[in-house]
This record gives C-alpha cells, sequence and structure tokens, in this order.
C-alpha cells in the first residue's frame, strides 16, 4: 500500500518494494511536544509523517493507553500529584525492578487526571502539564479525522508494550487491539497499520487473530566503545527458556522463522550500522553489515528505530547534520524510519529521493 505523496516521483528506491521509505513518527512530534499526546501526533502530520506510532499499555480496568512504559513517572506529572502519593511502589518488569507509579495500579479515569511531561531534559519542557494521557482509542479517532483533514492515509503503527509481563498481570490486551482495529475498519491485510512488537510469541498470537501486518522489534542493551551492540534475550524467550538473543536473530534461519509471523523488522538501529567511541567521547559510524540485504532476501521489511537529530546523538560522521545519517539508511535500503524529528526524516527522504532522479 503506497501512503506516501511528497517522494512518489523518485524512480529506484532499494526498498524491498521499490516504494520510498515510510516515515514513522515515533511517539508523535515526539521531539517537539510530550510524547504520546494527541498533539503530537497532530503535529507529526503537519511535519509530514506517514504513520503515527502509538505505544500500548493497559490501565488496571483494562482500557487501552498510551505510554512508552507501564510505569508513568518520567512521561507524566504523577510524581508532583499528592493523591498519587500512596501509590509508589516497586515493580518488576520484564524481571527488571523498578520504582515508581504504575498503569496498572490505576484505573483510566485516575489517569485522566494526569498530564504529560517531556522526558528528555535536552528538549523543551514548555508544554509540560498541559496534555492529558491519551487513549488507544482517540489516536485512532485522530488518525481518521488528520486523513480527512489532509487528503492523505495516515497510517497507526502501534507496539504493544511488554505483553507477557501484561498477561502476568491478567491484563493481556491483543483481544482488545484487534476489536478497535476492527472498530475503526483498520483490521485487513491492506489497511494503513503495522503492529509491533519485541516478543516473537505475542506476534504468534496476533498473527492467529488478525490479517494486519507485523513487525518484530530487536532491542539492545549498549554499544561497545568498540562498536560492538551489546544484546539481550527476550523476556518472552526468558520465560520459555530460549537462549536466543536479539543479535542471533538476525541469522539467516532466524530470520526465516520470523518470516512465518511478520511481515517485517525493526532492529535497534546499530545492527545495520553501529558507530565506536574514542577516549575522548566521539563517535564515528562504522561500515554497514549485511542485516538490510539479507532480510530482504527472505522477503522481511526493514523499518529501523531511532532516528534523533539531538547533538547527543549525533557521530562525528554526521558533522552536526542529521541528514547524512538518513542517507546511509536510506542508500542501503531500508523500508522506513521511526524518527522523533519528523520533519528531518521526510526532509532528508526528499534529499535522498533528488538524488534517484
Amino acid at each position: 500500500m503506497m501512503l506516501i505523496s511528497a517522494e512518489s516521483f523518485a524512480k529506484d528506491w532499494p526498498t524491498l518494494n521499490g516504494e520510498p521509505p515510510i516515515v514513522v513518527a515515533h511517539r508523535g512530534a515526539s521531539a517537539y511536544l510530550p510524547d504520546h499526546t494527541l498533539e503530537a501526533y497532530r503535529r507529526a502530520v503537519e511535519l509530514g509523517a506517514d504513520f503515527i506510532e502509538p505505544d500500548v499499555v493497559s490501565t488496571k480496568d483494562g482500557v487501552l493507553i498510551v505510554r512508552h512504559e507501564p510505569n508513568l513517572k518520567d512521561t507524566t506529572d504523577i510524581a508532583d500529584r499528592p493523591e498519587f502519593a500512596s501509590y509508589k511502589r516497586k515493580q518488576k518488569v520484564d524481571g527488571k525492578a523498578e520504582e515508581g507509579w504504575f498503569a496498572n495500579d490505576l484505573t483510566y479515569a485516575q489517569i485522566q487526571t494526569l498530564r504529560a511531561k517531556q522526558p528528555m531534559a535536552q528538549r523543551s519542557q514548555q508544554y509540560n502539564g498541559l496534555f492529558k494521557i491519551a487513549s488507544l482509542e482517540e489516536v485512532l479517532q485522530l488518525r481518521e479525522q488528520l486523513s480527512r483533514e489532509t487528503g492523505r492515509t495516515i497510517g497507526v503503527y502501534p507496539e504493544t508494550k511488554h505483553p507477557a509481563w501484561h498477561a502476568e498481570h491478567g491484563l493481556a490486551f491483543e483481544n482488545k487491539l484487534v476489536a478497535l482495529l476492527n472498530q475503526y475498519q483498520l483490521n485487513q491485510k491492506s489497511s494503513p497499520v503495522f503492529i509491533q512488537s519485541f516478543e516473537l510469541g505475542n506476534l504468534k498470537t496476533l498473527k492467529r487473530i488478525t490479517p494486519v501486518r507485523l513487525v518484530y522489534l530487536l532491542d539492545g542493551d549498549d554499544v561497545a566503545a568498540n562498536g560492538e551492540v551489546k544484546t539481550m534475550v527476550p523476556y518472552d524467550f526468558q520465560l520459555s527458556g530460549d537462549k536466543r538473543t536479539y543479535a542471533d536473530m538476525l541469522s539467516n534461519a532466524n530470520l526465516r522463522e520470523i518470516k512465518q509471523y511478520a511481515d517485517a523488522i525493526g532492529p535497534w538501529k546499530v545492527y545495520i550500522m553501529s558507530y565506536q567511541t574514542d577516549k575522548n567521547g566521539v563517535k564515528t559510524q562504522l561500515k554497514p553489515t549485511d542485516v538490510v540485504k539479507r532480510a530482504h532476501q527472505q522477503g522481511l521489511q526493514v523499518v529501523p528505530f531511532t532516528f534523533r537529530s539531538d547533538a547527543k546523538y549525533l557521530t562525528a560522521t554526521e558533522n552536526g547534520n542529521p541528514s547524512v545519517e538518513y542517507q546511509q539508511y536510506f542508500k542501503l535500503g531500508v523500508d522506513g524510519v521511526f524518527s522523533d524529528f519528523t520533519d528531518h526524516a521526510v526532509a532528508a527522504r526528499a534529499e535522498f529521493a533528488n538524488s534517484l532522479k
């Protein structure tokens, strides 16, 4: 399905289907407005996003809301709200201990009283406390509205956050997610929808109950000074005793397995092109791997995360120009990019399109 209008003039894109790569607004226009708010999603579409990305978690009473994590301490004003002081506690999420305020302890009505805030200190804090916490249904309604307003088909790219953990708490929400997609006529293979998950087991469940396109996300823990990606074992694999890491899942055999349940992979971008860090902290891009090529050989699209233009995330190779990084990945044939800076991604794609003429 072709959703892009601006770069359709280019020919011979090195993507799997030959079409321009999509721009996915990571948590909305999260560089400019607090994550996962309706305002951030609207701004992202105004900046040219093809898809908006809501991370999905469940409240205590089973309402699906959009937050980056079940722990609300970093993305809401809950720590400043005395009426919620007694809800602060320690809890394990995917086996790791955290302290904070958790969505699974609070009802939707309670969460509706909270307001969003910008979690990254280097970004503007001027909109903190202004925007409410959105439900997934509100995001789907907004997608429909924005498609009408812009005359473009805006896609939605939800992520099921910590599905095994939610199931452990009696809050599995795959069926609710699919029911909402059905309600908004978004539950077809051709629908402008990708559902993504860091857990292959979750994709297997979704494969049985929905025809929409599915994406296996591949995470990592850190990047060593020499550029080696420090990987990890997915939580659902930990529970089942499967010792494979996310890095292991990028082998040809495991890519073939992923293809049985998914249409695309969403790797942390350093699995495609990492960087080394010298003793002064200067980062330099390394040569790309063959991940994109091998995934394409298995019929899998590749949509890496996350592109950020903040100075702390750029390497010396980009020399302060984020477009350079995008160009490198577009040249490798990625089928889309997740970006906090929607406008930068859209501009870089147009620049690359011009080079293909």
